[in-house]
């Protein structure tokens, strides 16, 4: 299946004067030609600063998807707080997909709330919750929301931009959502997330790209930092509180 993102590139540089100039995807970004895009699942991973969700949010803005998060019917803004990175990069498309959404941990409560909103106005269709399993993703936890959105919003054919979608998952519902994320796979659909998991990141043959101050690049799984820590850590727990106390 041709991808529905194929791949990103800087068509132009940040003004010296942004904050974008000096963010490391930015200037990593400036080096290579394009960023290409490999497999259906493509990860952005790297530490705290290094641009993996401001560049994700610059790709699902320029895909035409709601800055806080949504899909691209959802038109809300409760604070205009994304950068302008999607003004400075290309995103170079293949099929148009049928169906997608932008998910974002740190505002999906704004989400949750817009759509009660819609379903509070006047509407001769049917409730929008519906689509979304027909509870108020309000009287829902965190992560059941989370997950109500994935079995019942997301129906294939669908490019799925999610930010950092672990925040609200225990480590037996991040293996649940691979799960549904393999079904939705099945149904012609492709995945670009930013994530700290080392859970998600071991999906099968996904593309894991990893941002450091000094570079982006694919990497094997195994050769991430947050394995390698991860996997040092359940090794010796006890060893790693010494070494941190």
């Amino acid at each position: 299946m041709p991808h529905y993102i194929q791949s990103v590139y800087l068509k132009s540089a940040p003004p010296p004067s942004s904050y974008l100039s000096e963010l490391p995807v930015v200037r990593h970004l400036r080096q290579i030609v394009e960023l290409r895009l490999t497999s259906d699942v493509t990860f952005f991973v790297g530490e705290n600063g290094t641009g993996k969700s401001t560049l994700l949010e610059a790709v699902a803005v320029a895909m035409g998807f709601n800055p806080e998060g949504g899909t691209r019917n959802f038109n809300f803004a409760t604070a205009e707080t994304h950068s302008p990175l999607n003004e400075f990069i290309t995103v170079v498309k293949g099929v148009r997909p049928r169906d997608g959404f932008f998910l974002r941990a740190e505002s999906f409560y704004n989400v949750a709330s817009y759509i009660d909103l819609l379903d509070s106005e006047p509407s001769f269709g049917a409730p929008v919750i519906e689509s979304y399993g027909g509870v108020s993703l309000h009287e829902q936890s965190h992560g059941e929301s989370f997950l109500a959105l994935f079995k019942n919003r997301f129906g294939g054919n669908g490019l799925y931009l999610l930010d950092e979608p672990e925040a609200a998952l225990s480590p037996s519902r991040q293996m649940t959502l691979m799960v549904l994320m393999n079904e939705l796979l099945q149904k012609h659909s492709q995945f670009i997330i930013a994530t700290h998991s080392p859970i998600l990141m071991a999906f099968p043959h996904a593309q894991v790209v990893e941002l450091t101050e000094d570079s982006i690049r694919t990497v094997p799984y195994q050769q991430t930092e947050h394995f390698q820590l991860t996997r040092r850590f359940l090794n010796n727990p006890e060893k790693m509180m010494e070494m941190l106390f």
